[in-house]
């Protein structure tokens, strides 16, 4: 899961924003599976919500771009990151819980 919420903000801001959903999916279904923690639970709900908003914008859209990248508001993409940076902080504080020796 860790690896997912690196790989979002890297494929958004690198201009390859429609192949982002394969992490934010993985992200998803891994913390629905395995994952106790509520504030991962919600961290993951938070990103997947974030990149679901454009994405169902431009599908929806009829004069949208040719791509999600270029047709996505930079505030989406910079939410997005926020909310995979706030992935990543609640995944580091739920291992240092559960592994209080590292």
């Amino acid at each position: 899961m860790t690896v997912a919420a690196w790989a979002v903000p890297l494929l958004v801001v690198g201009q390859f924003a429609l192949l982002a959903v394969l992490p934010v999916v993985l992200a998803l279904v891994g913390a629905l599976r395995s994952v106790r923690d509520r504030a991962v639970r919600r961290a993951v709900f938070l990103l997947a919500a974030a990149y679901a908003a454009p994405l169902v914008v431009w599908l929806v859209r009829p004069d949208g771009a040719q791509s999600l990248s270029k047709d996505m508001h930079p505030g989406f993409a910079g939410l997005i990151v926020a909310a995979s940076a706030a992935l990543l902080a609640t995944l580091h504080r739920a291992r240092k819980q559960r592994c209080p020796g590292r």
